[in-house]
């Protein structure tokens, strides 16, 4: 039932992406360029996407425990670090830069386009990466 329940939250997240236009990252990076022709459409789907978070995490804060899983996997770092900090900075570039974010750029695979694809492969390749220098997972960021 949970790879079931996951696929079709994907689909449905990967949906609302293509609807709202977050996987052109034309338009994204026409929301993100606010001192050149800022095309401010963006704003409300962020606005719909904070509005939809915040009733599903008062409801979920309501149950003791999630429907298909023993309890809920919540983050618990309040530590802001350098990592933290580095990390937050690097997707910010990665997302100004190219117009595209993890989520709309899975989800965009679909399409085809070069730079989704090219986009995609760097980002797994950043992720190995991670995962092959020590140094890197040595300090906790909690």
């Amino acid at each position: 039932m949970r790879p079931l329940a996951g696929l079709v939250a994907g689909s449905l997240f990967g949906l609302g992406l293509a609807l709202s236009g977050m996987l052109d990252p034309v338009r994204v990076l026409g929301f993100l360029d606010v001192a050149g022709p800022w095309d401010p459409s963006l704003a409300f789907v962020l606005g719909g996407a904070v509005a939809v978070s915040t009733i599903g995490w008062r409801y979920a804060r309501r149950r003791g425990r999630p429907a298909l899983a023993e309890r809920f996997d919540l983050p618990t770092a309040v530590r802001i670090d350098a990592r933290l900090l580095m990390g937050a900075a690097l997707f910010g570039i990665g997302w100004g830069l190219v117009g595209l974010c993890p989520g709309p750029a899975i989800a965009g695979l679909v399409l085809g386009h070069p730079q989704t694809l090219l986009f995609t492969a760097a980002m797994i390749a950043g992720m190995a990466l991670f995962r092959l220098v020590p140094a890197a997972r040595a300090r906790p960021s909690a």
